[in-house]
């Protein structure tokens, strides 16, 4: 029989890749303690870099983030967007890399945050950043108490930890003031700690309130008080004096220090005696924000916030500071108690324990499954042994490469365990079937390891190549999952070595001659089993090569399901994971007062103590984490220990939600914290939708519809605006023309007003610790009382007081905006939601986009998807690209290593069915088709082409030696039965922990194992029997090709 030109190329070239292979596999078969030292060498390597290797929840991917702060007590919202937050943004704007940039001003304060690049340094960020803040000081309000300040910190991360500070004997404010100096300081120092957060500040401050009454009639105005208390403490330096032999450093009472000083300061004289504070008010001592407060568990006291910096490991910052509390509390009085309440990394340590074991369980069904095919200790040590050396082998490089110990790398190291031992199993199966022949161990191990070298050398880089494309993927997708990709390639190229150097050799040595080998019953009874099950298949493929054409149609019908699978599967971006943590944000109606506000935020804790699986509540208001408007607050809660819970996150919310409903005049907006946050502002729900547009008008008079039409939607749920309903303002308009008649200045007015009714911070006295400040105001009885505008008097030109009714008038009819919102430059509003139950990102997202288009909205008004809905509407895009991208890979270095045009496209032909088994058993798991389930479909690529290269590698030397097509390819398929059902059936067990893990952080890789146990399965049935077909199909294309193309050469 005649073998093509094209065949005698590739069994020439085949034979000398794998003669140079033999070479390699040969030495090390011959030079067993050189190569077992090399292999201990690995596993000390690989040992000595797992402990060093870092342990976190998902490899680091945050963007750098730095928020900007700037506070001016009483200032209105639009105050501080116009005055503070305007100049600010003009000069951040002007910083490279800025990737987005939000801000947001509430009652006396601003708050901007500034996304840079994925690959930005944020120490160089935070350079820029100071540089911005320095240029824009001279256009800030002069009477900012404190220059804007920064931090390295993402706003919508949760903390990392959160401790409570309460005392039954000592007030708040001096609890205040010993967390904030032996506490917060010494966290804040500690490395990876971006920020630390007091929540309920009760910072102690002298509190000058005056009674608009008395002053009036001792003939002096709240300006003449400002004035003189300003300059009532001080200190300055003073010098010193030296006599012959001595010198006196200089020192006088210049500051007042407590509450009884600064009563009995003189702030002016009339008729020739002394007007002191006692005289026309009192000086207490008391909180500098009388309007913060903090509960834990109901309980008022102060908290401790933890944030991480961006970059930095939360395992590693938790071990600092848990180490630190017992000399922290040492440092505390003893009436202070100071408790750990929140732990974000007891999620983190289970899930990654929970891999850990899933890891162990995977390699105990892998040997199992290696045993019961060859039914021999000996021979299954050989491939065992690969397990150990491949996954602690990784570790070494994992460290040099800066990696952690996470669930995406222990995921790649579970599904390692089905890859690494294939190679070994395929050198193993070739050289025990040698040594069945009759060979002798030595000779079978020189020879099985020549022939099958290139097959595990094809294997091993086709699947390599399936992970380019992820490997070299830029973004968020990129980042997240460069960690898995490259961390599996490690495994598999250290399991390719140990196949091509330790097996070979093991087997020469470990396995007996087959005429030495005595087995049992059991061994004869299963040998008879898989014989049967394999003369089954070879009378199944003799039917399906009959047929062939049939075959083709079900191989063809196959492709068309999968396309439709992939379309109309529920798309997700990244599984909502459990992290037993639930971030809330109450908001009441914008007019509410703070002593309401406080009774409605009680209310809400005490009925989610309730809930069984609750653990904690952390709840602040009137500034909390990240400085509220006055009707909004943070209520975090901490969830029991999964084991001690039986509802997930999620189902507590659900849970949660109609026992909250029943709270009237207050609504409680709650997601699960995850792990990865994309995008940096704080929303009331999980997903955002931002709408932006120049004219604050039109915004205002749009977002509300548009709120409307998403409320409609069934997709989603807990639809909430950051735009909140405008609040009732007292509005003065000052008598221009009555006012310049008494010489009265609208400066004088306003700095009244804010004397009145600002929690001025009108002066201040330092000690050794800490500076405190001296706030003005009226009596606190008289600030909830309308009627005290008409009390009030500024001071004409000719030193007479003026009542302010003479020369302004009031109404409380006008509102304004509780908070006002920019994203870039320009007024935006972010809508966020919940999924409803049962929808998928990919429906939801389509929903939002199509309600917003039907309502036309003017082109002025730009609606565009922010954070994590963001990343999935690109990711969308993405996913295709990089499942063909990864197609393409494969295809060229196939083709490059057969040299050939069409056998790649038989090994590729395998794909569809994976494909459709990884899609439907999603389906029925009812699980999306997310970013893990896609790095599982490419995974399959990788796993499944490896049948088609066995096939075809025989096929193709089968037909070197003179057998037809038909013949070869038959042969090919009925002698790599066993191995392809053994490296199959390995890699299914390797999957099903993952598929049915219901641990901490399972929800993360379920979608992997589904996919990969469903595509393997359904491959598994089916390439077996198209594979063959395909083969031969493509092969009776090629043929007149290459006889036409040989006869135009003629």
């Amino acid at each position: 029989m005649s073998t093509s030109p094209e065949a005698k190329a590739t069994v020439k070239d085949s034979k000398e890749k794998e003669s140079r292979l033999a070479g390699v596999s040969a030495y090390f078969i011959r030079h067993p303690v050189a190569t077992t030292l090399i292999m201990i060498g690995f596993l000390f390597l690989g040992g000595a870099a797992y402990p060093l290797l870092p342990v976190s929840a998902l490899p680091e991917i945050a963007f750098p983030t730095i928020q900007v702060a700037a506070n001016l007590p009483g200032a209105a919202p639009e105050t501080m967007a116009s005055s503070v937050a305007q100049p600010l943004e003009t000069q951040l704007s002007k910083v490279s890399g800025v990737t987005e940039m939000t801000s947001s001003s509430s009652l006396g304060s601003t708050e901007i945050t500034v996304q840079f690049d994925l690959s930005g340094d944020i120490d160089q960020a935070a350079s820029d950043v100071q540089a911005a803040i320095t240029a824009a000081s001279g256009q800030l309000p002069k009477d900012l108490p404190a220059p804007p300040t920064f931090r390295k910190v993402n706003p919508a991360d949760a903390p990392i930890l959160q401790l409570s500070a309460t005392s039954d004997t000592l007030p708040l404010i001096e609890v205040d003031e010993l967390v904030e100096t032996r506490i917060a300081q010494r966290i804040s120092q500690m490395q990876g700690v971006a920020q630390v957060n007091i929540g309920g500040r009760q910072k102690p401050a002298i509190r000058i309130s005056v009674d608009p009454g008395r002053i009036g009639a001792a003939g002096v105005t709240l300006e003449d008080v400002r004035s003189a208390i300003s300059g009532l403490s001080v200190t300055s330096p003073k010098g010193n004096i030296d006599d012959p032999t001595r010198t006196f450093p200089i020192y006088d009472n210049d500051q007042i220090t407590d509450a009884a000083g600064w009563s009995d300061a003189v702030v002016a004289y009339r008729d020739g005696g002394p007007i002191r504070i006692r005289d026309i008010g009192q000086a207490v001592l008391g909180p500098e924000d009388i309007k913060m407060a903090h509960w834990t568990n109901g309980e008022r006291g102060i908290a401790v916030d933890v944030f991480r910096q961006p970059g930095a490991n939360v395992i590693e910052v938790v071990n600092r500071v848990k180490e630190a509390l017992p000399a922290l509390q040492a440092s505390l009085p003893q009436s202070i108690k100071l408790a750990l309440v929140t732990d974000r990394t007891t999620t983190i340590r289970a899930s990654v324990l929970d891999v850990q074991l899933t890891l162990l369980v995977t390699i105990a069904f892998v040997v199992m499954v290696i045993f019961i095919f060859l039914r021999n200790l000996r021979a299954t040590l050989i491939p065992t042994v690969t397990l150990p050396l491949a996954l602690l082998g990784a570790a070494a490089p994992m460290y040099l490469l800066g990696f952690s110990i996470d669930n995406l790398s222990l995921m790649a190291l579970v599904v390692a365990v089905g890859f690494v031992v294939d190679d070994a199993i395929v050198m193993l199966e070739n050289i025990t079937r040698h040594i069945e022949d009759g060979e002798a161990p030595m000779a079978a191990a020189l020879r099985g390891s020549r022939e099958i070298g290139f097959t595990i050398i094809s294997i091993s880089l086709s699947l390599v190549a399936v992970l380019i494309p992820i490997l070299l993927m830029g973004g968020i997708v990129g980042r997240l999952f460069r960690e898995f990709a490259m961390t599996l390639t490690l495994a598999i190229v250290i399991s390719t070595v140990v196949s091509l150097t330790l097996t070979p050799m093991m087997a020469a040595r470990l396995i007996k001659p087959a005429a030495a080998t005595k087995h049992g019953k059991l061994y004869l009874l299963s040998e008879r089993a898989f014989s049967a099950l394999q003369n089954a298949y070879a009378r199944s493929l003799d039917s399906v090569l009959r047929h062939q054409w049939l075959t083709l149609g079900v191989f063809f019908a196959s492709l068309a399901t999968t396309a439709w699978l992939f379309i109309i599967i529920p798309k997700g971006f990244f599984p909502d994971q459990d992290t037993g943590f639930i971030g809330g944000l109450s908001q009441a109606s914008p007019e509410v007062s703070y002593a309401k506000m406080v009774e409605l935020q009680e209310r809400l804790s005490k009925v989610v103590l309730k809930d069984p699986a609750v653990y904690s509540v952390f709840m602040d208001i009137g500034g909390g984490n990240g400085g509220n408007s006055l009707n909004q607050g943070h209520v975090n809660i901490t969830l029991k220990p999964r084991s001690e819970r039986t509802a997930s996150a999620q189902q507590v919310i659900a849970r949660l939600k109609p026992e909250l409903a029943k709270v009237e005049g207050i609504q409680l907006f709650m997601q699960a914290a995850q792990d990865i946050n994309i995008g940096a502002r704080p929303a009331r729900t999980q997903y955002q939708f931002t709408l932006e547009d120049s004219d604050v008008e039109e915004l205002g008079l749009w977002a509300p519809k548009v709120v409307d039409a998403l409320k409609a939607l069934p997709q989603i749920t807990d639809v909430a605006s950051g735009q909140q309903r405008v609040a009732p303002t007292l509005s003065l308009k000052i008598d221009r023309a009555a006012a310049s008649l008494f010489g009265v200045a609208p400066q004088t007015i306003d700095d009244t007003l804010y004397d009145a009714f600002g929690q001025r911070q009108v002066s201040q006295f330092t000690t050794q610790t800490d500076t405190f400040h001296v706030v003005l105001e009226v009596l606190p009885r008289l600030q909830h009382d309308l009627q005290t505008l008409d009390r009030l008097s500024v001071k004409a030109a000719d030193g007479t007081l003026i009542p302010l009714s003479n020369i302004a008038h009031w109404t409380t009819d006008s509102v304004a905006p509780v908070s006002i919102n920019h994203q870039g430059q320009f007024p935006a509003t972010t809508i966020s939601f919940n999924l409803a139950q049962g929808a998928s990102l990919g429906t939801a997202t389509a929903a939002v986009t199509d309600a917003f288009k039907k309502l036309q909205p003017p082109t002025s008004l730009a609606g565009s998807f922010a954070g994590s809905a963001q990343a999935f509407q690109e990711s969308l895009s993405t996913v295709p690209l990089l499942i063909a991208a990864s197609l393409v890979v494969v295809y060229l270095i196939l083709g490059t290593l057969y040299e050939s045009f069409v056998h790649p496209l038989t090994i590729l032909s395998t794909l569809p069915s994976a494909a459709l088994g990884a899609l439907g058993a999603l389906m029925l798991a009812g699980l999306d088709f997310s970013l893990v389930a896609m790095i599982g479909v490419i995974l399959l690529i990788g796993i499944v082409k490896k049948n088609g290269i066995m096939l075809v590698d025989f096929a193709i030397t089968a037909e070197a030696k003179g057998a037809s097509s038909v013949d070869a390819i038959r042969e090919a398929a009925v002698l790599r039965f066993r191995p392809i059902l053994m490296t199959t059936t390995a890699a299914i067990l390797g999957g099903i922990p993952l598929m049915l893990g219901h641990g901490a952080g399972a929800e993360i890789r379920q979608p992997l194992g589904y996919a990969i146990v469903g595509g393997l399965i359904v491959s598994q049935l089916l390439t077996l029997f198209t594979t063959p077909v395909i083969h031969l199909t493509l092969d009776r294309v090629r043929k007149p090709a290459i006889v036409a193309a040989n006869a135009t050469v003629a």
